[in-house]
C-alpha cells in the first residue's frame, strides 16, 4: 500500500506539473496573441496620424540683398539651395539660399533683354518667361539648375538656357508693341499669345523639329490671327497642352479652342451674375485644368470645363470666401492641387480643392512682403520684400486628404457633378488624387452580402440535414468532405471563378438567372410529391439517405435551366438577357461582376458556416429532443422550437465567423471583379473591396506619400470592421446562451 501510494502521488505530481506547463503556455499564446493586435493597431496609427497632421509655417532663415528692378518671377530649385529671379526691365538673377554661411550671394547674373513692353510667365514647375521688345518681338528664357560630382560631393550651378535659341522670334506681321503678353509651354510645344497696341491678338506655335530629319531647323514656327476678341482684354491665359487659350474682358471671360493654324471661340462665360463683383485675376492651378479667379468681393472662385448636354462648359464649382482683407497674391503650388493666399493684413491660408474647409489660417506676416515663391516640393516659401529676403519651412505633406476628400463627396476636376471616386494614381504628376474610401468600403460590404446570400442559405441547411436527420454513417463521411474544402486555396477558387465560371456565366446568364428561380420551387415540389407517396414506399428508403434523391433531381433541373437558355432567350428577349437589360433598363453588364464574386466567394466560405453550425446543432442534448418527441411534437417543431434555440449562440457565431471571412477575402475578390471602384448594387456589375485594393496597390505605392498612408487606412478600416463584427458575434452569442441555458 505505501509503495502504490507513493507511486500514484508520484504520478500526481508530474501530472499537475504537466497541467501547470500546458496552462502556462496557454496563456503565454494568448497574451502574446493580444500583444500582437495591440502592436499592429498601434503601428497602422503610427503611419496613418501624418496625414491627419496639422500644416505649419515657420520662418526658417533671412538674410539682406538688394537687386534692382522690379520682381518678375521668382523660383526655388528642388533642394532649396539656389533661387532665381527674373525682373521686369529683362534680368535674371541667381541667388544662393543654403548653405547659410554663403546664403545671400549672386552666383549669376545675366541681363536678358533691354527695356522690354510686355513680360508673361508660365506655370511654375514650366519655368519659362517671355519678354517683348520693341518692335513686337519676343525673347523666351528659363531658369534651370545643373549639377556636377567634386570629391564625391553634389554640386549644384544654375544654367540660363534659351530654349528657341537666343535670337528674338518675330511673332507679329508688322512691327508693333506689345501690351499683354503669355506664354505656355511643356515637352516639345510652346505657345505665345500677343496682344498689340491696335487691339489685335496673334499667336505663335513652336514645334521642337525632329533634328534627325532636318538638323537645320530646331523649331517649327506657325503664326496666325484670332478672331472675334473683346474689344477689352485685361489678361490672357494659355494652357500647358497649347489647346485652350483663356481671354479675360471686364467680366466675361472668352475660351478660344486653338488648332495648328487657327483658334476658334468656344465659349463666352459670365464670371459674376453680380455686375458689382469683378474678376480681377485669372491663376492657373497645377495642371492647368482649373482656374482660380480672384474677384472684388475678396472671394476666390475656381471654375473647370465639364461635359454637359453633349458639349463642354466652364462652371463655377467652389468659392473660398476670405475675410475683409484684400487679397495680395495666389501662390499655386507646383505639382498638386492646393495653393497659398496672402491677405493683406498678413495673413496666410493654405487650400486644397477637394478639402471644402482651409487647411490652414495663420498671420505669418507683420507687412505683407513684395514678392512669394514656394519650392517645388512645397516645403518652402521664399518672400522678398525691400531687399530683405526671408524663408519660411512649411510642413504640409498631405493636404489631398482629409475627411472631406475620404468620406465625402468631392467634386473633382473634368466631372459632371460631386462624387465618391477612388483613382489612386495616373501618368501625370499633376494628376488630382482620387482617394475616397467609400466606394471600396461599399465594395467590400457588396461582396461581402452577396457571398452570404448564397453561402447562409446552403451551409445552414447543410448543417441542419446533416446534424438532425443523416444517419450516422453518412455524416461520417459528408462532415469531413465539407471541412476539407476549407482547406482549398482561396487562390484557386479566384482561379477558377475568374478564368472558368465568368465565361459560363457570361454565355449562360439566361439559365442561370432561371436557376435561381426554378431550383428553389423543384426542390419544394420534389418534397411535396415525397410527402403524398404511400408509407410503404418512404419506409424503403433509410433514414438520412433522402439526399441520395435529391441530388440527381437537382442536376437534372439545372441542366434543363441551361438547356433552355437559348430558346428562352431568343423567344423572350429577343437576344440574350445582357443585351435586353441594357437596352430597356440601362443596366450594363461585366462579365466579372458581383454575382461570380457571390458564388466564388461563398463555396469559400460555406465550410466555415457548416462547421461551426452544425457542431453547434449536434451538440444539442439528446434529452432535449427525446423529451420534445416523446411529448408529441413532430421533428419539425422540435428542430424549430428546441433544437435551432438551443444551438443558436453557436449558430450565430458561425454566420459571424463566416461575414468575417468574406469582408477579409482578398484573393478570389482580387481575381473575379474586375476591381471597379463603382458604387451600384447591380449584382452584374462589379466592385473593389479593401482587402484587393491593397494588395494591388501597396507594392506601386511610394513610400510615406499619401497613397501609402491612405492604404494603411484602408487596412486599419478593415481591422476595425473585422473587431467590429467578432464583438457583436460574442455579445449576442453570449445573449443567446444565457436566455436559453434553461432549455
Amino acid at each position: 500500500m505505501a509503495h502504490a501510494s507513493s507511486f500514484l502521488m508520484g504520478e500526481n505530481q508530474l501530472r499537475r506539473v504537466k497541467d501547470k506547463l500546458a496552462r502556462l503556455g496557454v496563456t503565454a499564446g494568448g497574451i502574446f496573441v493580444l500583444v500582437t493586435l495591440v502592436l499592429i493597431f498601434f503601428y497602422l496609427l503610427y503611419v496613418i496620424v501624418p496625414i491627419f497632421s496639422s500644416v505649419s509655417v515657420k520662418p526658417n532663415h533671412s538674410f539682406s540683398l538688394a537687386l534692382p528692378g522690379q520682381t518678375a518671377q521668382v523660383g526655388i530649385d528642388e533642394s532649396n539651395t539656389l533661387a532665381y529671379r527674373f525682373t521686369t526691365d529683362g534680368q535674371v538673377d541667381f541667388i544662393r539660399l543654403s548653405p547659410s554661411s554663403t546664403a545671400g550671394k549672386v552666383i549669376k547674373q545675366r541681363t536678358i533683354v533691354n527695356d522690354p513692353t510686355a513680360f508673361a510667365t508660365s506655370l511654375p514647375r514650366d519655368g519659362l518667361v517671355a519678354y517683348a521688345m520693341k518692335g513686337g518681338k519676343i525673347k523666351i528664357a528659363k531658369a534651370d539648375f545643373n549639377f556636377t560630382f567634386e570629391n564625391d560631393k553634389k554640386q549644384l550651378f544654375p544654367v540660363l538656357d534659351y530654349p528657341i535659341g537666343k535670337t528674338p522670334l518675330t511673332v507679329l506681321p508688322t512691327p508693333t508693341k506689345v501690351e499683354q503678353l503669355a506664354i505656355s509651354g511643356r515637352d516639345n510645344l510652346i505657345m505665345l499669345a500677343a496682344y498689340t497696341e491696335q487691339h489685335q491678338l496673334y499667336l505663335a506655335r513652336l514645334v521642337k523639329a525632329d533634328s534627325t530629319i532636318n538638323p537645320d531647323q530646331a523649331w517649327h514656327q506657325s503664326l496666325f490671327e484670332v478672331r472675334d476678341i473683346p474689344n477689352k482684354v485685361e489678361q490672357l491665359v494659355l494652357t500647358p497642352d497649347g489647346k485652350t487659350l483663356y481671354v479675360l474682358s471686364d467680366s466675361t471671360l472668352f475660351t478660344y479652342s486653338l488648332n495648328h493654324q487657327q483658334a476658334e471661340l468656344r465659349a463666352k462665360t459670365q464670371l459674376s451674375a453680380d455686375k458689382s463683383v469683378q474678376p480681377k485675376r485669372i491663376d492657373l492651378l497645377s495642371g492647368a485644368n482649373s482656374l482660380l479667379i480672384t474677384n472684388s468681393n475678396n472671394t476666390i472662385s475656381q471654375w473647370f470645363e465639364v461635359v454637359k448636354e453633349g458639349k463642354r462648359q466652364l462652371i463655377n464649382v467652389r468659392d473660398f470666401h476670405f475675410s475683409d482683407s484684400p487679397i495680395v497674391k495666389i501662390v499655386p503650388e507646383y505639382y498638386r492641387k492646393g495653393f497659398f493666399v496672402v491677405q493683406k493684413d498678413g495673413r496666410v491660408s493654405a487650400y486644397y480643392t477637394s478639402e471644402r474647409d482651409v487647411i490652414y489660417q495663420h498671420q505669418v506676416f507683420d507687412k505683407v512682403p513684395q514678392d512669394i515663391a514656394i519650392s517645388p516640393k512645397a516645403n518652402v516659401l521664399l518672400t522678398i520684400d525691400n531687399g530683405e529676403w526671408q524663408s519660411y519651412k512649411v510642413n504640409n505633406s498631405h493636404p489631398d486628404i482629409g475627411i472631406s476628400s475620404l468620406l465625402q463627396k468631392v467634386w473633382y476636376e473634368g466631372y459632371p457633378k460631386p462624387d465618391y471616386v477612388w483613382q489612386s494614381t495616373s501618368a501625370s504628376d499633376e494628376f488630382e488624387p482620387k482617394l475616397s474610401l467609400v466606394p471600396i468600403i461599399f465594395g467590400t460590404l457588396k461582396a461581402a452580402v452577396f457571398s452570404m446570400l448564397f453561402a447562409i442559405p446552403l451551409a445552414l441547411a447543410g448543417a441542419i440535414y446533416t446534424a438532425y436527420f443523416m444517419s450516422s454513417k453518412v455524416r461520417r463521411l459528408i462532415k469531413p468532405t465539407v471541412e476539407l474544402m476549407e482547406a482549398l486555396p482561396t487562390v484557386i477558387l479566384g482561379f477558377l471563378a475568374g478564368i472558368w465560371l465568368a465565361p459560363i456565366v457570361d454565355q449562360n446568364l439566361t439559365g442561370v438567372a432561371l436557376s435561381f428561380i426554378v431550383l428553389p420551387l423543384s426542390m419544394i415540389v420534389i418534397g411535396f410529391i415525397w410527402s403524398m407517396l404511400p408509407g410503404r414506399w418512404r419506409s424503403r428508403i433509410p433514414n438520412g439517405l433522402h439526399i441520395a434523391l435529391l441530388i440527381p433531381m437537382i442536376v437534372l433541373v439545372g441542366y434543363g435551366c441551361f438547356a433552355v437558355s437559348p430558346w428562352l432567350s431568343q423567344q423572350l428577349l429577343g437576344g440574350d438577357l445582357q443585351s435586353y437589360l441594357s437596352q430597356h433598363y440601362g443596366i450594363g453588364y461585366d462579365q466579372r461582376n458581383a454575382l461570380i464574386v457571390g458564388i466564388a466567394m461563398g463555396f469559400a466560405v460555406i465550410p466555415t458556416i457548416f462547421t461551426i453550425a452544425e457542431d453547434a446543432v449536434f451538440s444539442v442534448p439528446p434529452h432535449l429532443t427525446k423529451g420534445s418527441l416523446a411529448l408529441g411534437a413532430t421533428q419539425w417543431q422540435t428542430l424549430t422550437k428546441v433544437v435551432l434555440l438551443t444551438a443558436s449562440p453557436g449558430i450565430f457565431s458561425a454566420v459571424m465567423m463566416g461575414l468575417g471571412r468574406a469582408v477579409g477575402e482578398t484573393m478570389i475578390v482580387l481575381m473575379a471583379t474586375g476591381n471597379t471602384p463603382i458604387m451600384d448594387w447591380n449584382l452584374l456589375q462589379g466592385l473593389r473591396t479593401l482587402a484587393a485594393t491593397i494588395a494591388i496597390e501597396m507594392p506601386e505605392s511610394e513610400v510615406a506619400s499619401s497613397h501609402y498612408r491612405v492604404l494603411f487606412l484602408a487596412a486599419f478600416v478593415l481591422f476595425v470592421f473585422t473587431f467590429v463584427f467578432n464583438t457583436i458575434a460574442e455579445v449576442v452569442r453570449q445573449r443567446l446562451r444565457e436566455k436559453y441555458s434553461s432549455l
